[in-house]
């Protein structure tokens, strides 16, 4: 004889219940209320979001809210009806939150309901995560004046109460990268443990080691906050924004998938990094000259190369601000827009809309720009539309990747451009590094090694060779008859973090197209052929700029090492 076993049918009892009232609130929702149906026993709740409705006012409504992002929080009901709408939304424009409803089913309102447990209203919390929160941010920030204080906040935070604990390490490590003007804040896992570090200066610095489980619930709040997928393994892309007096911040987050979990990048978009004037960026007073008249004429291709993160999205804004006016129209076609400037007409490119470099500059062209801006040359179809636009009566800026100045015109050649037509197109070719500026407060001034002597022996001469002015840019040296120099070395102090550096300054080199560059360039010519003939032109190239920056004590001969071959002939 069978037994019966009441429990287990009281069990599949209450299952079939639940489905039974699930499948019908779904279809209520569709049919009679024409609202998204969910069910949130599928959903993770984000406990920040309880905090905008408290417990006894939630109950008492029949409402539920679970998500939280940005601005937007997502409220589930039980009930709809149209004065529990309004209630509910100038209950949330009061608290600066845009409510956005859901229907769900008596369980999924008791499941959030029980997350109540996990929340101590009684503490103060801001909501609306961290686009809405800059006086937190600027709390924290008034206790961080180098890097080694963000280290300390980070290890009080981590022994704080667990329920706020990621919320509150988030603010520390954002408020804290601002507040020492890091560009990238890197969150990595690795074997047993999650890694921090800020990029200062385009150099990463260690900041802190935590658990994985701090390091897991990190991952899934910045996955939330811009707006990607929580559960998926793939390489995303998302962004978010806080403001900071008054200005809008905009971080840009990477995930990509690794061995011990997703390497995460978030990079600080400071409106104010950009807004450097084309004076300050460290170019030359000839070449500044040279660069002035180009910009300044009525058509024409300049083109800025360099490797990823070597300022040329700054150069060429300092550009557009330079030559700025409300009687001229504007164009940029970037990939993404980082930073707004204004009187210019910014749009980004869109690959899966088809709205691509070259799409983008087609319709540019319609709207009769006097200046484009191409963030990059990467086809032959738009470096032709470019060369045809420069030909055309319009200002063309853009970037190219090459090594230097002089490979420019073999890279355009290989794109496809005729080599007759880019002749009259090109005006000028600059290439650009940055290097890490001295701090002013801790260099410490020393006697350069042998190696390094003749290093520097072998670029001055190189510019005795062609013709270059020492004088004028090393006035305190008796270059003829004096055998040693004098450089300056980091040393490190709280003005610049312990690194004995702060700031960046570029070192430049650039190619006119002058009559002598105009004879070779329908031959095809080589880098080296380009870079003999350009030479009467009295241009520094990289290296010599970065050997004066150095005698001049603006740098260390490490970091011009770093990123030119000071030996290069």
């Amino acid at each position: 004889m069978p037994l019966f076993d009441e429990e287990k049918q009281n069990k599949q009892l209450e299952e079939l219940h639940k489905e039974e009232e699930e499948q019908l609130v779904a279809t209520l929702a569709e049919s009679k209320y024409s609202l998204p149906y969910i069910d949130l026993y599928r959903l993770g709740i984000d406990n920040e979001s309880l905090r905008a409705i408290p417990q006894e006012d939630a109950i008492k409504m029949n409402v539920a809210p679970f998500k939280l992002f940005g601005k937007n929080i997502y409220i589930a009901v039980r009930s709809p009806s149209e004065d529990l709408f309004t209630t509910l939304k100038d209950t949330m424009e009061r608290k600066n939150l845009v409510p956005t409803f859901y229907m769900a089913s008596s369980a999924s309102l008791n499941k959030v309901w029980d997350r109540y447990q996990e929340i101590s209203m009684a503490e103060d919390s801001k909501i609306g995560g961290l686009d809405i929160s800059p006086e937190v941010l600027r709390d924290i920030a008034k206790n961080i004046k180098q890097m080694q204080d963000i280290e300390g906040l980070v290890q009080e935070a981590l022994k704080g109460n667990k329920i706020h604990k990621i919320s509150r390490l988030l603010e520390i490590i954002l408020a804290g990268a601002i507040a020492i003007k890091a560009s990238d804040i890197h969150i990595e896992p690795e074997k047993g443990r999650g890694r921090l570090r800020l990029r200062l200066d385009g150099v990463l610095q260690d900041i802190n080691f935590f658990g994985l489980d701090i390091y897991r619930l990190l991952n899934s709040r910045i996955k939330l906050l811009s707006g990607m997928k929580l559960t998926a393994n793939i390489a995303q892309d998302g962004r978010f924004s806080i403001m900071e007096e008054q200005e809008e911040l905009s971080i840009r987050t990477s995930l990509i998938p690794g061995a011990y979990g997703e390497s995460i990048v978030m990079r600080i978009l400071d409106p104010k990094s950009i807004q450097v004037k084309l004076e300050d960026i460290g170019i030359e007073s000839y070449l500044f000259s040279i660069i002035e008249k180009e910009i300044a004429k009525p058509n024409g291709l300049i083109l800025v190369t360099g490797p990823t993160g070597s300022g040329k999205t700054t150069t060429l804004y300092a550009f557009l601000r330079k030559i700025y006016s409300p009687e001229i129209k504007i164009i940029t076609i970037e990939d993404p827009i980082e930073y707004h400037l204004t009187g210019v007409t910014q749009t980004q490119t869109n690959d899966q809309k088809g709205y691509t470099f070259l799409e983008g500059l087609r319709s540019a062209l319609r709207q009769d720009p006097d200046v484009v801006m191409v963030g990059e040359i990467r086809d032959k179809e738009t470096a032709e539309i470019a060369v045809q636009s420069a030909l055309t009566g319009h200002i063309v800026f853009s970037t190219l990747h090459t090594n230097n100045a002089a490979g420019v015109i073999p890279r355009l050649i290989n794109l496809g451009v005729n080599p007759k037509i880019l002749v009259s197109a090109l005006s000028l070719s600059i290439a650009q590094r940055l290097v890490r500026k001295l701090c002013q407060f801790c260099k410490k001034e020393g006697e350069p090694t042998p190696e390094n002597i003749a290093t520097i022996k072998l670029v001055i001469n190189s510019m005795k060779e062609e013709g270059k002015d020492i004088i004028k840019y090393l006035p305190k040296y008796n270059i003829e008859s004096n055998s040693s120099f004098k450089v300056f070395s980091p040393v490190g102090c709280e003005k610049c973090n312990k690194t004995g550096y702060k700031g960046r300054i570029g070192i430049f080199e650039a190619i006119r197209t002058d009559e002598a560059i105009e004879k070779i360039m329908p031959e095809n010519p080589s880098e080296r052929e380009i870079k003999k003939v350009a030479r009467t032109q009295g241009i520094l190239s990289m290296r010599q700029d970065g050997v004066v920056k150095i005698l001049n004590g603006i740098t260390s001969i490490e970091e011009v090492q770093s990123v030119v071959d000071l030996n290069e002939e």
